[in-house]
């Protein structure tokens, strides 16, 4: 299928990677794009043969952030009763996980949607940050929520109100990403980790990224008992059987995602 604002490709086997593509807008995010983006991403979700995804921009910009063109003029009820971005941001129902590759740009949306994937490879040049402040509004996709959440009440706060900015090395140091690369080694870097993934159960995958996710979303306590929940259903499953034959025989699973 051909896309006007995405690239769609297979850099490896087991992974699709999803490419944002309005180079002359530095990927501003805006609807066409997103629906774009989520129709792809359901696409390999659904295909048996990818087991990781991966969504990235380019070197210069992985998105500058949301297309204010099309917010501009936008009332209240405009943005209430119409489809927003915030609601093509949901990676976490996607039972793959998402690798955002990120180079250059993550301001705003960019940097929102980057944290809405499940892990993110920088490169050395990546520049993460939330400047809505500086048009009279606040981060209105999950920005506030995630940012939050991955760095802490102290440092969101900063980013958000002052329009403090992170380079890629301070995003490691305070655990936003999960590693940064030189620029010409950080896309392999991210087809790396998303291999590493592809090549396990997919039914395992999914479970534990489910599991993962619900650590953010729920007391110790209930998120304990959702971990056993799903520990228990990979039991039932074949590659439970097939996983432990394996490791007692000494050889490498054959996984049927089943």
């Amino acid at each position: 299928m051909s896309y006007e604002y995405i690239l769609v490709d297979r850099p490896a086997d087991g992974v699709g990677r999803v490419r944002l593509n309005r180079p002359q807008a530095l990927n501003a995010l805006n609807s066409p794009l997103m629906d774009e983006v989520n129709e792809a991403m359901l696409a390999f979700n659904d295909d048996a043969t990818i087991g990781a995804m991966i969504l990235t921009g380019d070197d210069k910009a992985f998105a500058a952030g949301a297309d204010i063109k099309e917010m501009d003029g936008k009332s209240q009820i405009d943005m209430l009763m119409t489809d927003s971005l915030v609601d093509r941001f949901d990676f976490a129902a996607l039972t793959k996980p998402v690798i955002a590759a990120v180079s250059g740009y993550a301001l705003g949306g960019g940097c929102e949607i980057a944290l809405a994937c499940d892990m993110i490879v920088a490169s050395a040049t990546a520049l993460f940050g939330q400047p809505e402040i500086n048009l009279g509004i606040i981060p209105g996709a999950g920005g506030t929520q995630r940012l939050t959440r991955a760095l802490g009440k102290a440092l969101a706060m900063e980013i958000i109100l002052t329009d403090r900015k992170l380079s890629a090395e301070e995003a490691l140091r305070y655990g936003l990403v999960n590693r940064v690369a030189p620029l010409d080694e950080y896309m392999d870097a991210a087809i790396s980790i998303a291999q590493k993934a592809a090549r396990r159960s997919q039914v395992a995958v999914s479970l534990a990224k489910d599991a993962v996710n619900k650590a953010y979303e729920t007391t110790l306590a209930e998120g304990l008992a959702y971990e056993r929940r799903n520990f228990l259903v990979a039991f039932g499953s074949d590659d439970k059987v097939e996983g432990m034959r394996a490791f007692i025989e000494k050889r490498r699973p054959q996984w049927t995602n089943r």
